[in-house]
């Protein structure tokens, strides 16, 4: 298992800490679970292994600096880390007999990987900069260089995996993917972690107000996630007075609140500007990033979780706030189009419509009926995805690769 660019142990919501962290995370434990022995390579700047569960471990190895980098340096430095494995497997006897690459940098590593020991490559790309190109709003484009590395991750696959049918049409699309080596295996969600708890006892432990309405936003703090749009909706919603008289405030999980503002990633900091040239101090609130295990508190101490994304593949956080039955206002792009039924289990709407935000946001936070109702079906739909699930389908595909293999030889 590769994931250069970050490790699944990292803190979730930092610079490139996020969904695929818990997928590969999750995945990796279910594997050895299964039986399977897994190996997860991730750079680091300092060399040594540790334990996911037993059977499943993390190899940290150094390439370039012994500095965090930023994802544009990181591409430099695929061929050091592919021979730091290489090296490792040989000093340590070891045998693979399938690379499962996640993200485009991590595709490369496995491209040379694949050439020295002969075994299958399954890729999982979690973005795609094609599509992000497509969101004009956004501004910044992904780079040439990454477009390049994402179509040689994709000649050297002999399977990718898609969250969802629109993941594979926009593979089939804009890369030129073939049909038979696309398979579409939804993410699952830890069914007994995230759970639906009492919101009077979460909140509590979180030190929140009891009666106040309260809504999440969980994730990392890009523009792609559409952060401003939630807060130009609070700042709707307190303008007009459209909501019920309870004192409402959003919290946002995500980035690192402990640096000082001039250190701040330029998103954090615009986002912190507008929320002060809104006058919203009191409504929006920055908590920084969380661990996993502290995550199923958040979500049920809150009324709504809200994703005003301009882009997901497939939305883990919408899944986890639904295995804890709380209803989840999100975008209508890709997963989340799929993920979040509309008017069931929570409401979809425009990404970067920040009026029509408020005014669902109003009309759930108004109807505490409504938001049990949706909190239910939540979690009903939420059961059908599970980390056993997706960990039996993608060890059939490994298994279905392997085989292939072995005939051809």
């Amino acid at each position: 298992m590769l994931s250069y660019h970050t490790s699944p142990l990292a803190a979730l919501g930092g610079k490139h800490s996020g969904g695929m962290n818990v997928y590969v995370r999750e995945l990796s434990a279910q594997l050895a679970r299964r039986g399977q022995r897994v190996d997860v390579f991730t750079r680091s700047q300092e060399q040594g292994h540790q334990a996911i569960v037993e059977g499943a471990r993390l190899i940290l190895l150094p390439a370039g600096p012994r500095r965090d980098l930023e994802k544009n340096e990181l591409e430099a430095f695929i061929p050091e880390f592919a021979q730091q494995i290489l090296d490792f497997a040989k000093k340590e006897s070891l045998r693979y007999d399938l690379i499962h690459a996640h993200y485009w940098m991590s595709g490369l590593v496995g491209r040379q990987l694949k050439a020295a020991w002969a075994v299958p490559m399954v890729v999982m790309f979690h973005t795609l900069g094609l599509v992000k190109n497509r969101i004009v709003v956004l501004g910044d484009r992904e780079s040439a260089v990454r477009i390049r590395g994402e179509r040689r991750a994709l000649a050297s696959a002999d399977m990718v995996v898609a969250a969802t049918p629109a993941e594979r049409a926009d593979l089939q699309w804009l890369y030129e993917l073939r049909s038979e080596k696309a398979a579409v295996i939804p993410p699952g969600v830890d069914l007994e972690q995230f759970r639906p708890m009492d919101k009077t006892a979460a909140r509590a432990a979180l030190r929140l107000p009891k009666d106040d309405h309260q809504v999440l936003f969980v994730g990392r703090i890009e523009a792609l996630k559409g952060i401003d749009t939630l807060i130009r909706a609070v700042h709707l919603m307190v303008r007009t007075n459209a909501w019920s008289s309870k004192p409402f405030r959003v919290q946002i999980i995500g980035g690192d609140v402990e640096e000082s503002l001039e250190q701040l990633g330029s998103e954090m900091a615009r986002l912190r500007k507008l929320t002060s040239e809104l006058g919203l101090e009191e409504h929006v609130q920055f908590l920084g990033s969380r661990r996993q295990r502290e995550l199923p508190t958040h979500y049920a101490a809150a009324d709504v979780v809200a994703m005003p994304s301009y882009s997901e593949s497939f939305g883990m956080v919408a899944l986890e706030a639904m295995a804890c039955g709380r209803p989840v206002l999100a975008s209508r792009v890709g997963g989340l189009a799929y993920l979040v039924q509309d008017g069931i289990t929570g409401f979809h709407v425009q990404e970067g419509n920040a009026e029509e935000m408020a005014a669902r946001l109003a009309e759930m936070l108004g109807d505490i009926t409504l938001l049990d109702r949706m909190g239910t079906a939540a979690r009903r739909k939420a059961e059908k995805y599970s980390w056993e699930r997706t960990a039996a389908e993608i060890e059939l595909l490994f298994q279905r690769l392997v085989e292939r293999k072995e005939k051809a030889t």
